[in-house]
């Protein structure tokens, strides 16, 4: 299934509120805005950065995760979405994102986030510049937080 994911309507629907949402409030574009959502949504889910989201739910589970953040994290799709988000970071590392993610709540994003993740098998990585935005819909209620970043470095 995650060979085509991008194709599902759901998921080209979620890919324009994540570029929408980006551009909302950065003023700037995640990616090149060229095409019909169909092909938005190939390019995003193809992009050569991680792209990686999750819900409003109490306890947030991840719902999107392009190709590199599902290599990233180690995990498919099927998998991906089913993972509650808080556990990308060590029980240790919880808090501190806790707090970043409630810093991106209320700004509307947070750029330049450094912090360390986890992987689904246990492997550490330091996030560096990464920025964090709310996902918002066509009324701009919150819907979901994303987050986007190139930078990693290796720990374990």
């Amino acid at each position: 299934m995650t060979s085509q994911i991008w194709t599902n309507p759901a998921i080209v629907e979620w890919s324009q509120l994540l570029l929408n949402s980006f551009r909302y409030w950065t003023t700037r574009e995640l990616l090149e805005r060229v095409g019909d959502s169909d092909c938005q949504a190939h390019k995003l889910f193809r992009s050569p950065f991680v792209v990686v989201s999750h819900g409003i739910e109490e306890d947030p589970l991840l719902n999107y995760g392009n190709q590199v953040a599902l290599e990233l994290w180690e995990l498919t799709w099927e998998k991906l979405v089913k993972t509650p988000s808080q556990l990308t970071a060590e029980p240790i590392n919880r808090a501190e994102r806790e707090w970043m993610l409630e810093q991106a709540r209320t700004r509307g994003y947070l750029d330049t986030y450094r912090g360390v993740r986890i992987t689904s098998t246990g492997r550490r990585f330091l996030v560096e510049n990464a920025l964090i935005w709310n996902v918002v819909d066509a009324k701009g209620q919150r819907v979901g937080q994303a987050a986007t970043f190139s930078q990693w470095t290796w720990l374990t």
